[in-house]
């Protein structure tokens, strides 16, 4: 039963963006999404109970004023343009063919539960920061066996008849959908785009939006790895001075050196008319510190990320950057972190650390490929799990219409597959299987805090049983050979204290990659 568990969890199916199942030219044409379930060979394991084949149904309620179009984007009522009948997994499964458990889940039904600890990352043991840059790296360097990107609009495809998918990294994947989802509408021909949309970032889905994606980040980590344990950490940023993960024990080392950066041109991309084609653009950037001042002053303090928690709306007015009194729009940057009035001149939270990376984190569709996004929007997601505890919002705070398109409650998160809406992660995480470190109560706080130097005792404790055992067996010796002459061992061993120099703790900081 055990290896069965292992089994299935080395074979779960992640569900982002363009299944490989499903990028063909007869899914396409027939805009059908449904591949079989291994266990039994039915679309979406039907026979077995899993989950059905189903139109797909999208909502109706009109969206904000900010996207003044229809029918000229791929985003639009998502994902009816590619696939109108979809996997609707019933019960704890999941997954576009529903041979995965949801989160939280799982054993061979998934009914067994397991929540996990996403930690600080400065309390990871020496040994666990090793492991996270190997797993980084492992996904940047493997290809995905489940997932392909789209390179082409429907447009370009022929309606389905010429498909235009690329292979890309396990981890290329994050960087694509980020892209995706938060790239300009092309709305024909080369320059003719619109740059105010963002089905991800700008207005209510920005929390929901991203707390799905590192879920699923995390999960295909798992998935890549084979270890079950596996949790994204986060960087508390606030009150730093710098950027404290660039060292070459974390997210500075040489290992990233090498990694060639993807979808980072969006002005290139607008002024052509086209898609990200996914070819590599140059390595990966940073120059942390050196940003426009005028634009960015610092990074967040702790006074205005407490500001933020003390806002009891969760969005406000026309939702959007120009939201005032907005928890969304004052975490992400847009809100003064003073007096919460929106469209703030200077950029703050959660977009002033984007900024002060001064790299490929600045730009908001190339940002996913700088690892430190991951720890950055860890702690963001961490702020708004603080949000949902303290204020305990009924699910009607989150906006049923008039949201800018793709952030209405029932909107389908673009470019997610199967279906997610945004109201289903405006919940808290205990409901999602994972807990955050900093949020646990002060007796197991510091119990967190301390773990990684326990772990450290216990790998340096066989060393040092064993060298007090040899200086006993030396001492012994020193003995039985020689009388001990105090005069003679002050003379040949000296303590010379005033040449004792302090050794250094200054961190290596590598600042640009």
């Amino acid at each position: 039963y055990l290896w069965l568990c292992v089994w299935l969890c080395l074979k779960t199916i992640l569900e982002v963006c363009f299944p490989r199942l499903c990028a063909n030219r007869e899914s396409l044409l027939s805009k059908e999404c449904c591949p079989a379930w291994e266990g039994d060979g039915s679309p979406c394991g039907v026979s077995s109970g899993r989950g059905s084949c189903q139109d797909v149904v999208v909502p109706e309620e009109p969206d904000g004023p900010q996207y003044p179009f229809s029918g000229l984007d791929d985003r639009e009522k998502w994902p009816l343009v590619f696939y109108n009948r979809t996997c609707q997994c019933e019960g704890n499964f999941m997954g576009y063919n529903c041979l995965d458990c949801k989160f939280g889940y799982y054993g061979e039904n998934c009914t067994q539960w397991r929540a996990s600890l996403r930690r600080n990352v400065f309390h990871l043991s020496h040994d666990e920061k090793i492991k996270l840059v190997s797993y980084l790296n492992l996904a940047k360097q493997t290809v995905s066996r489940d997932y392909v990107v789209a390179t082409g609009t429907y447009q370009e495809m022929e309606n389905g008849s010429i498909p235009m998918f690329s292979d890309v990294s396990v981890y290329d994947v994050f960087v694509w959908l980020h892209y995706y989802v938060s790239r300009e509408a092309l709305l024909g021909g080369p320059g003719n785009v619109w740059s105010n949309v963002d089905f991800a970032h700008w207005a209510p889905a920005f929390l929901p939006w991203h707390r799905l994606y590192l879920l699923l980040w995390e999960h295909e980590i798992r998935k890549l790895t084979g270890d079950m344990t596996f949790t994204i950490p986060y960087w508390d940023w606030r009150d730093a001075q710098t950027c404290d993960v660039c060292t070459d024990e974390l997210m500075g080392g040489s290992v990233f050196s090498s990694w060639q950066v993807l979808c980072s041109k969006a002005e290139e991309y607008s002024l052509q008319g086209v898609l990200c084609d996914v070819t590599e653009e140059g390595p990966l950037r940073r120059n942390p510190g050196n940003h426009n001042r005028n634009l960015v002053q610092r990074l967040p303090t702790s006074a205005e990320v407490a500001f933020a928690l003390s806002l009891s709306n969760y969005d406000t007015g026309p939702m959007d950057r120009s939201a005032n009194m907005s928890f969304r729009n004052t975490v992400e940057g847009f809100g003064d972190p003073q007096t919460g009035i929106g469209n703030s001149p200077r950029l703050n939270m959660h977009a002033a650390l984007h900024v002060f990376m001064n790299g490929s984190m600045s730009s908001v569709q190339g940002s996913a490929n700088d690892p430190i996004f991951l720890l950055h929007h860890a702690y963001v997601d961490s702020i708004f799990e603080e949000w949902l505890r303290r204020h305990n919002p009924s699910s009607a705070q989150y906006p049923e219409s008039n949201a800018p398109i793709g952030h209405n409650a029932r909107y389908h998160m673009v470019p997610y597959l199967p279906l997610r809406r945004n109201r289903d992660f405006f919940i808290s995480t205990k409901e999602l299987g994972y807990e955050y470190s900093n949020l646990l109560n002060s007796n197991q706080r510091i119990a967190e805090a301390m773990r990684p130097y326990l772990d450290e005792l216990r790998n340096v404790w066989p060393w040092l049983l064993f060298a007090g055992l040899m200086g006993g067996i030396l001492a012994v010796s020193l003995v039985a050979k020689k009388p001990i002459i105090l005069d003679s061992i002050t003379e040949k061993q000296p303590l010379i204290l005033g040449n004792v120099t302090e050794e250094t703790s200054a961190r290596n900081y590598q600042t640009t990659i």
